[in-house]
This record gives C-alpha cells, sequence and structure tokens, in this order.
C-alpha cells in the first residue's frame, strides 16, 4: 500500500517487541504452565481478541478518547489491575492438586473470557498503537483506516506466532512441574502471585 511508509521497518519492529517480555507475555505463560496447553491457547486466544479490539478502536479513531481522557484512562487501568488481582488471588487460594483436575475438562470459554477482558482493561495498549501506527503512515492521508487496520492486523499476526510458540514451550514444563505433588501443590499459588504483581504493577505504573 502506497500510503504505508517502511513497511518492513514496521515488520521487524512488531518482531522486536513480541521478543519484549510485557504482561500479556507473562499471562499467556503463567496459565500454560499452571493450567495446561488447552488453557494456555485458550488465554492466547483471548488476549489476540483484545488486540483486535484495540486495533479496530484505534483504525476508527475511538482511541483517541481514551488517550485524552486521563479520567477514563485510570478507570481502565484500575479496572484492569483489579481484575488481574481477582484472578491472581483465585488462583492462590485454589491449591492445584493434580489428581482432582481433569485438564481436559476446564471452562475454557472462562478462560477465553479472561483473557480477552484482561487485554481490554490495559489501556496502554491503546497507547502503544496510537504511538507506533502513525510512524508508518503517510502523513498527508485524511482517511488513516485501511493502513492502520492493515498494520494492526501485520501486528496481531506476528503476536500469533510469537504466543503460540510460548504456549507450546511453556506447557511441557508445566506437565513436568505438576509431575512432582510438592510443586504441584503450590505451582497455582505461584502463579497467582504472580498475577497480584502484575495488577500492583500496572496500578501504580503512572
Amino acid at each position: 500500500m502506497n500510503d504505508i511508509v517502511n513497511y518492513w521497518g514496521f515488520l521487524t519492529a512488531c518482531v522486536l517487541l513480541n521478543l519484549t517480555p510485557g504482561a500479556d507475555t507473562i499471562y499467556i505463560l503463567t496459565r500454560s504452565i499452571a493450567e495446561g496447553r488447552q488453557a494456555g491457547l485458550m488465554s492466547a486466544l483471548g488476549i489476540l481478541t483484545g488486540i483486535f479490539f484495540h486495533i479496530l478502536a484505534v483504525s476508527l479513531g475511538l482511541a483517541g478518547i481514551v488517550a485524552h481522557s486521563p479520567t477514563l484512562f485510570a478507570i481502565l487501568k484500575y479496572a484492569g489491575a483489579i481484575y488481574l488481582a481477582y484472578l491472581g488471588i483465585k488462583m492462590w487460594r485454589t491449591s492445584f492438586q493434580l489428581e482432582r483436575i481433569d485438564l481436559d475438562k476446564l471452562p475454557l470459554w472462562r478462560i477465553y473470557r479472561q483473557g480477552v477482558i484482561t487485554n481490554i482493561l490495559n489501556p496502554k495498549v491503546v497507547l502503544f498503537f496510537l504511538a507506533l501506527l502513525p510512524q508508518f503512515v503517510s502523513s498527508s492521508l485524511e482517511n488513516t483506516f485501511f493502513p492502520f487496520f492493515f498494520l494492526g492486523i501485520t501486528f496481531l499476526s506476528t503476536t500469533s506466532i510469537w504466543v503460540i510458540i510460548l504456549v507450546l514451550a511453556a506447557a511441557p514444563l508445566g506437565n513436568l512441574l505438576r509431575q512432582n505433588p510438592m510443586v504441584g501443590k503450590w505451582l497455582n499459588k505461584i502463579c497467582g502471585t504472580i498475577f497480584i504483581g502484575l495488577a500492583l504493577k500496572i496500578g501504580l505504573e503512572k
């Protein structure tokens, strides 16, 4: 597309950004290790759905409302932090016992929904796209929907490949850890603590 400037540079930036650990990466890794491959894949799908929501919002110009409203930004940020803390406390209180939990019968729809909500309630994703996408679109362009959307889908594609790799790499490690009764017993509590730490990080960041 002629409206996009240095597409291959953008693609390179996408790959480098995917490789940089962030809240979504930690979230997906944590769930994959704690609950297995299916839970990890559903969590990743939920995160990707949330990213698509942000891409659509930026392309339509709706994200600018959040970016220019400190109150709305704060509401989303603290709601996301509280939700992550809720998930962390829930995981921490539930002692993981392999013999009483069938990983093939986990509520996958609920896991997917949690991933979607976690990502949508992170307003920093909106700011990320608002800061990145315009750098690769012609400044003389009036209608930026299609260039923004195309670039966003490119980022979503590289992210999809990356998160699948993360899940496939982390899930066997989780299976190995759960074979040890003592490790398995504390695995959910450790992962829940990570979620609570992420919530504090998001909530306290300026």
